[in-house]
């Protein structure tokens, strides 16, 4: 198995690594180029205003991050037409069905940004120019592989004679309506044809060569040479938008139901997962994905190590049905905690409502199962990915459980996102998210941003405030919003419009979103008065920043109006998102 991720930079970590895999691939594929031509990928990323076309590059990739394939598109966006410069499966890896992805993932971008069409060259499938009989034989396959799409190349031109005399080879160039049945201009093969030799061969042809090349395309509209491979003549559609912008991922919790604590009072329960979904089925926008199983070591990478295993094995060792709450808090010698693990709970824990029972370790794990395939859907394509989880997470600090929180599966799923690019946490729960506070506060790869209930008059009462701004490398990329007991809706969405500002500052490639829905009127944990319009705004607002988005459900408790205020903000958040 793999997924197609979209590089369009050489800043990240994982970035810079799946560059190197596609610099090695190119070199084992690709004999004849040049080390300049190799050395010249990371600088078409890092700035295109020095080549005049935008370089976006897929990577194939296993779940191990190891490339097994690639494709470099061009996006000429003065001319409006996209230039396919390299595809190619690694080494060893042709027969796995890689290209045909990486092609048809190219097509759907190509479509996406609106151009005229799809070009690329092609070697020769004529023996009169290909000697190599081998090398015919895979010039053949791919001009059979291309026509199935309805591709084939533009004839009547001289772009294929050589650029040296006697050269061997001399592509063809082809053209991808991208289904649409639309041919090129003259015109429009004119404008193509200049800017492509201009821009990506000057280095090789002469001006006057050029403007040869470019005179050659006289007919209006262009002829594309007749059907050789392929009896069926209908060529292969293209959807509107790929699929990550016409649905929204849903990734649900489905077993979040056997963390069931029926003490009275608790009001973090299981209704309010089926509550919610019933309102999204109304808007027919998601796209239900099953959740993976996610290694302990993404929790580990955010959460203390023997917190961890403290968690699992207290879980494990209760009897069904057996709440067990915090009784002690050893805070006076905290180098010491009690070997008894009900009493350790304490050391552990920051109140006395968030109980352990046998499954809680289990119920928050599918969680973070559930934050991290929604996370790995936005490097696959998805523009928006929604995880529906309980129990909540983002009061659950680096070593501490809280406010019925576990894990904290937006914080595992940010660090995630974070080796492909920096991130930026909004988050609007009625509750200062104190625990994504906590993991991110001395860093400055995540922005953590809180809109909340003052501490003075909210749990968790100590952090919060607004002179809580990070340390170390972390100053200045923690941002507290506290808010009164009593506000109005104008307020909120001012500060929601502030907190934005800072996150468009920021720039961060990823955006994740602590949604909490407890900000509603009536909301037996909140004061605020949130209605279903203004959560719609909410989703606007946040959707006009044009970020991939993953959001996570916190806390929202009123479950009479909990899915209504929840569909609304997901329409706000696809209706008010930027046209690509």
């Amino acid at each position: 198995m793999f997924r197609i991720r979209k590089i369009v930079d050489d800043v990240a970590p994982m970035d810079k690594a799946a560059i190197a895999q596609v610099v090695e691939i190119m070199r084992a594929q690709f004999p004849l180029i040049t080390e300049q031509e190799i050395d010249k990928l990371p600088w078409q990323l890092h700035d295109p205003l020095k080549y005049k076309y935008r370089s976006i590059l897929f990577v194939a990739e296993d779940a191990q991050s190891r490339v097994k394939g690639f494709a470099l598109l061009l996006h000429f966006t003065d001319i409006k037409f996209c230039y396919l410069e390299l595809i190619s499966a690694a080494p060893g890896r042709t027969g796995g069905g890689i290209g045909g992805v990486l092609y048809e993932r190219m097509r759907e971008e190509s479509v996406a940004l609106g151009v005229i069409g799809l070009l690329f060259e092609c070697l020769p499938d004529e023996a009169s120019l290909c000697r190599d009989p081998d090398m015919l034989k895979q010039n053949v396959a791919r001009m059979r592989f291309y026509e199935r799409y309805g591709v084939r190349p533009i004839i009547n031109t001289d772009y294929e004679q050589p650029v040296v005399a006697d050269q061997d080879n001399a592509p063809y160039l082809m053209f991808d309506d991208l289904g649409g049945g639309r041919p090129l201009s003259r015109n429009e093969a004119r404008k193509i044809v200049a800017a492509l030799l201009e821009r990506k061969y000057a280095h090789l042809c002469r001006p006057e060569q050029i403007k040869e090349v470019v005179a050659s395309f006289r007919d209006d509209p262009l002829q594309l040479r007749p059907w050789r491979y392929i009896k069926r003549r209908q060529p292969a559609a293209v959807a509107v938008m790929p699929r990550g912008t016409r649905s929204i991922a849903l990734v649900v919790n489905t077993k979040h139901d056997i963390h069931h604590v029926r003490d009275r009072g608790y009001v973090e329960a299981p209704v309010r997962i089926p509550v919610i979904l019933e309102e999204l089925d109304k808007l027919q926008l998601f796209t239900r994905l099953q959740p993976k199983d996610s290694s302990e070591r993404h929790i580990r990478a955010v959460h203390d190590q023997d917190y961890v295993t403290y968690l699992r094995h207290a879980c494990e060792g209760l009897p069904p049905g057996k709440s067990l709450y915090p009784a002690v808090f050893p805070v006076r010698n905290a180098s010491r905690p009690p070997k008894d693990l009900p009493m350790r709970a304490g050391y552990y824990c920051i109140d006395t409502f968030t109980p352990l029972n046998k499954n809680a370790y289990l119920a928050a794990k599918g969680a973070v199962n559930c934050a991290m395939t929604g996370a790995e859907s936005l490097l696959d394509g998805y523009h928006y990915a929604y995880a529906l989880v309980r129990p909540p997470g983002h009061h659950a600090e680096r070593r501490a459980f809280g406010g019925f929180c576990y894990f904290n599966s937006a914080a595992v799923a940010a660090h995630y996102l974070s080796r492909f690019g920096k991130v930026a946490v909004l988050d609007i729960d009625f509750h200062h998210g104190n625990g994504t506070q906590d993991i991110f506060y001395r860093r400055a790869d995540v922005l953590a941003l809180s809109i909340h209930g003052h501490p003075r008059d909210a749990y968790p009462y100590f952090n919060g405030f607004e002179d809580e701004h990070g340390e170390g490398e972390g100053v200045g990329y923690n941002i507290n919003y506290p808010l009164p007991e009593r506000i109005t809706v104008e307020r909120y969405h001012k500060t929601l419009a502030t907190a934005l500002k800072r996150i468009r500052r920021y720039a961060p490639k990823f955006l994740l979103v602590s949604l909490g829905l407890d900000t509603a009127k009536g909301d037996p944990t909140g004061t605020w008065e949130l209605k279903s319009g203004d959560f719609y705004r909410n989703g606007a607002m946040i959707a006009a920043l044009g970020l991939p988005t993953l959001v996570v459900q916190e806390g929202g408790y009123l479950t009479r109006t909990l899915g209504v205020n929840a569909r609304h903000f997901f329409a706000g958040l696809w209706e008010g998102k930027p046209a690509r």
